[in-house]
């Protein structure tokens, strides 16, 4: 980036990034509307309440019709979270589907269940809000973006929510104006001193509570934590994996679990010369999340609701020139030397994300995080885990290009 251009852009980040509309509207409010949509939520363990109740906080553009579940406590506490609704509860999600009154179903159950829910939601004529990753392995990615591509009208969204918060969308701005140089690496993590299960009123239910501590329901930390990481990425820099190495293991916590407790994936980008680390564990809980992106003017370092930028050597002494040239105030930086991103408090990022679902059912469009980005995600998630069960390297092939 040439000094004058640098100059005249500076303002931008001293005084907070100048928004492009597209961006802004991602993430503000719809005005208000007659059209409420009825919303069957389909699978009630934790994520699946806690939409429920980002929904209600919505400003009466949904309203909560139908939930699905088929555990009896979990029903009994959904009926409690949906309150005042008074929804119609049901064991088979194709009761929901049956209701000609429900617009669109919110999924959240197991990831091995994704796919089937999602297609047949479509088919019934649902809008679909689909829990991240998007589907269990490559080839259901595949297919549900052809059975997508039969219903044009109905809105899939995939439940990367990173993609509506103004704090990503800052980041993926600051990226396309240069401000980071040349990105090389990437290192993120989200790591916690916790055995990721759920307690189990019966010992019977071991599996069906717990379902992401075995392969046949899960993606692992891969699927339930990287993947926002990953997918990330894809988004900012418009790009895949060429390759995928993984290690992993069951180190730590010897209950029984199938799915490793203790991952590190590397994802080579060779278009963008950049290397990817993606790692997460079980046993310590000191760095939690992390995600830093390293260029040659400067790199960010993200936490969920703030991020910093810091400025290389000679990046910094442009920006103090800026400064005394344009009178701006002067930049003000962490204990650190971080310059910081945002300063407005942030919502959670499913109320973002549940605001463009609305837009899109009530508008038409593809979403941000939609079925073809999805697909790609879902698709970097299974190679990773593939290349860390395997020991092999995985590579992009042809055929995963769905757009």
């Amino acid at each position: 980036m040439i000094r004058r251009d640098f100059i005249r852009q500076a303002g931008a980040l001293t005084g907070g990034l100048l928004l492009q509309s597209q961006m802004l509207a991602a993430f503000t409010e719809i005005a208000p509307s007659d059209s409420v949509f009825n919303v069957g939520v389909i699978g009630c363990g934790d994520r699946g309440k806690g939409i429920m109740h980002t929904l209600k906080e919505l400003d009466g553009k949904f309203r909560v019709t139908a939930i699905c579940d088929p555990l009896d406590f979990r029903l009994k506490e959904a009926e409690a979270e949906a309150a005042p609704f008074k929804p119609a509860a049901y064991k088979d999600y194709r009761k929901v589907l049956d209701d000609k009154s429900v617009s669109a179903v919110v999924i959240a159950v197991p990831l091995n269940l994704h796919y089937q829910i999602a297609a047949d939601a479509l088919r019934a004529g649902k809008h679909v809000y689909l829990e991240k990753t998007m589907t269990y392995n490559t080839a259901q990615a595949i297919e549900l973006v052809a059975v997508s591509k039969k219903y044009p009208k109905l809105t899939l969204q995939v439940g990367h929510q990173y993609r509506y918060t103004p704090l990503y969308f800052r980041v993926k701005q600051i990226i396309d104006d240069g401000y980071l140089g040349k990105v090389t690496q990437i290192d993120c993590r989200w790591d916690r001193n916790w055995n990721w299960k759920r307690a189990v009123p019966d010992p019977s239910l071991e599996r069906k509570v717990n379902w992401r501590m075995y392969k046949e329901y899960s993606g692992g930390l891969p699927a339930e934590l990287l993947s926002h990481q990953i997918d990330f990425i894809n988004w900012a820099f418009n790009t895949q994996p060429d390759e995928v190495l993984g290690a992993g293991g069951v180190d730590f916590y010897k209950d029984g679990r199938e799915v490793f407790d203790n991952v590190q994936a590397v994802l080579r980008y060779s278009r963008e010369g950049m290397i990817g680390n993606f790692g997460a564990t079980c046993a310590n809980a000191h760095d939690g999340y992390m995600f830093r992106l390293k260029g040659s003017k400067g790199m960010i370092s993200l936490l969920m609701n703030e991020g910093f930028y810091y400025p290389e050597k000679e990046t910094r002494k442009e920006l103090d020139l800026v400064d005394g040239v344009t009178g701006a105030t002067k930049i003000q930086m962490s204990k650190d030397g971080g310059i910081p991103l945002l300063k407005e408090p942030l919502k959670d990022g499913t109320w973002y994300a549940l605001n463009d679902f609305y837009k899109s059912i009530r508008e038409g469009g593809l979403p941000a995080s939609n079925v073809f980005t999805g697909a790609k995600t879902a698709i970097c998630v299974d190679m990773a885990n593939q290349a860390m069960y395997q020991n092999s390297i995985q590579t992009w092939k042809p055929s995963y290009n769905l757009s």
